[in-house]
C-alpha cells in the first residue's frame, strides 16, 4: 500500500478486465485510449486522495451505480487498500458485496 494522492479516478476495461484508474492529469486518458482502452466516467475528487481514501469516497457516493463491472473494480481497490470490508458492506448497494466478506 503507498500513501501516493490522486486528483483525478475512473474507469476503462481493456481485454475484458475493468479497473479504476487513478490519475492527476486529465491527459491519462489521452494515454488508455491510445492503448486500446474503453474509458468509463472519469470524475475529478474534491481533494487528492489516496487509494484506500478513493474506494471509500466512491462507495459513499455509489459511483458504481448499478453497473456491475465498476462495483467490482471498486470492491476490489477497496479490499486492496485496506477500506473496511464492513464500511463497503453497509454502504454498498450491490450484489457483488459478497465478495468482501473478509
Amino acid at each position: 500500500m503507498t500513501n501516493k494522492q490522486f486528483s483525478i479516478v475512473g474507469v476503462s476495461t481493456h481485454k475484458g478486465k475493468t479497473k479504476l484508474r487513478f490519475a492527476n492529469d486529465p491527459m491519462r486518458i489521452k494515454v488508455l485510449l491510445k492503448n486500446g482502452h474503453d474509458v468509463g466516467p472519469m470524475i475529478d475528487l474534491p481533494n487528492p486522495m489516496t487509494k484506500g481514501e478513493i474506494a471509500s469516497y466512491l462507495i459513499e457516493t455509489n459511483f458504481a451505480g448499478d453497473n456491475a463491472a465498476y462495483a467490482d473494480a471498486v470492491a476490489y481497490t477497496a479490499t486492496k487498500n485496506t477500506v473496511s470490508p464492513r464500511q463497503y458492506k453497509e454502504t454498498a448497494s450491490y450484489k457483488t458485496v459478497d465478495m468482501v466478506t473478509a
